[in-house]
């Protein structure tokens, strides 16, 4: 759709490129979505301190402010409602003077009070200002090099900054242990087969909604009821039906659960249907408590429908199929101990810092790499928390991981509507259509397109036959 139509009472057109066959479902449950009025609400940040920062330089240079007045002009914003006059008063300090650890630097003088009101003095900060005004911070990528100092290739720091210590992931067909981040570059070394794995992803697409979630499971209750009566069911129907019979389709109140064993290892499949950032969170999760009570090895694989968990040795499902495993006790300890927390609250603080001013971009014709940026946030993120652990800018990284990094508002509500799910449990004797895809996810990785293509079509006349013995 883009921008089509941007304008009250005009119409927008939708052009729909399906990748997969469940692209299709998807357009299904976008119009009657739509037709329904059921439309994703906007969530509103909570007290951004950096872009408040940012506003209060801007409009310095704007003619100046007076502080009691542009405080109660920013608490009219939903967003910050809720600001204190304390920390109305944190930020003043932290442009005025750089705060407790930046007072010595001139150059985060930024503001100063003249006559009382507040103004940019310094010609050069409001040249620098302006220069980089604005919010949206792009990703960034990392070299990834062998221990003995070999480089492999370039990866999404947002994928690393997830990974632990001992963490292996698929990188380019090779199986890849991670050991650390140093000088801005993923060291690793070369995995044994047996260990676990994550596939590489790209975290730059837009995860399933819960409205869409919730209306592609409606489309899907309408299919096993018979109803292909629009196009893009009629496209679909002979992968919705192929997945009836090998298996069930996934519907409303019920949480569909398929197991399978291959020469891999043991496959659970489950489909919350909650978008693949839940998902990431939630296969890490799970993994990790099925592995508490009897350690095991898991690789992990999860796209806007379900999650894969595929284990080295035999797993004690019970705790899935009764519920415990989606207990929202203990969640935040849990997730903080299956994840990198740590990396990545430094990752979001990288971007807080950008916003805030802290770190400059650079002028026009001479830009900073990324990998200048990097370190310049590394340093005032290991500053702040030796020398500053009060800093409200630290508290807004940790808290922003939780609630968008992790989701964990809506990881634990997902959690609980699980939980009160009926379980439909199959055991598969081959993989099913919905499984096929996180299956794909890991061979992506390990085979090139030669190699993916024969596996998936053996795959597929191994489910023909199949399908050709079952009524």
């Amino acid at each position: 759709a883009g921008r089509s139509g941007h304008a009250p009472g005009r119409p927008s057109r939708v052009t729909l490129v399906p990748t997969h066959t469940m692209e299709l479902v998807e357009a299904v449950a976008a119009r009657r979505a739509a037709h329904a009025g059921r439309v994703e609400k906007r969530e509103s940040p909570d007290k951004p301190l950096d872009v408040l920062v940012q506003h209060l330089v801007t409009v310095a240079l704007g003619g100046g402010f007076i502080s009691e007045e542009l405080y109660e002009e920013v608490r009219g914003a939903y967003a910050y409602r809720e600001l204190t006059r304390e920390e109305w008063q944190w930020a003043l300090n932290f442009v005025e003077r750089g705060g407790e650890s930046l007072h010595a630097y001139p150059e985060y003088h930024r503001v100063q009070l003249v006559d009382g009101v507040y103004r940019v003095p310094d010609r050069g900060i409001a040249r620098r200002h302006k220069l980089q005004v604005g919010t949206i911070v792009g990703d960034a990528t990392m070299q990834v090099k062998y221990l003995s100092g070999g480089k492999i290739g370039t990866i999404e720091e947002s994928f690393i900054a997830r990974l632990k210590k001992g963490d292996c992931f698929l990188f380019g067909g090779r199986l890849l242990e991670f050991v650390r981040v140093q000088d801005l570059v993923a060291y690793v070394r070369r995995a044994e087969r047996k260990r676990g794995a994550v596939p590489r992803w790209n975290g730059g697409k837009m995860p399933l909604s819960n409205e869409m979630g919730d209306m592609m499971l409606q489309v899907l209750r309408g299919a096993a009821q018979g109803d292909f009566f629009e196009p893009e069911l009629q496209a679909a129907q002979p992968m919705l039906v192929t997945q009836q019979r090998l298996s069930h389709l996934p519907s409303p109140g019920t949480l569909l659960v398929e197991r399978y064993v291959s020469r891999e290892g043991h496959h659970l499949y489950l489909y919350p249907f909650a978008g693949r950032y839940v998902h990431m969170g939630l296969a890490s999760l799970l993994a990790w408590r099925l592995a508490k009570d009897r350690p095991n090895t898991f690789s992990l694989s999860f796209n806007d429908y379900g999650l894969e968990l595929l284990s080295a040795l035999p797993v004690d499902v019970s705790p899935v199929l009764d519920g415990r495993a989606f207990t929202t006790g203990h969640l935040l300890e849990d997730v903080l101990a299956s994840l990198n927390s740590s990396e990545l609250s430094q990752r979001r603080f990288r971007e807080i810092a950008r916003v805030a001013g802290l770190v400059f971009t650079g002028y026009p014709g001479a830009p900073k790499s990324m990998k200048q940026l990097q370190a310049s946030s590394s340093l005032f993120y290991e500053v702040f928390r030796k020398y500053d652990a009060g800093n409200l800018l630290l508290a807004q990284a940790e808290r922003e991981v939780l609630s968008q990094e992790l989701d964990i508002r809506r990881l634990s509500a997902t959690l609980k509507a699980m939980a009160a799910q009926r379980i439909d449990e199959v055991v598969l004797r081959h993989p099913s259509p919905m499984s096929l895809p996180l299956m794909v996810e890991r061979f992506r990785e390990q085979l090139t397109t030669e190699k993916l293509a024969d596996r998936l079509e053996r795959i597929l006349r191994e489910t023909e036959k199949t399908l050709q013995k079952t009524p």
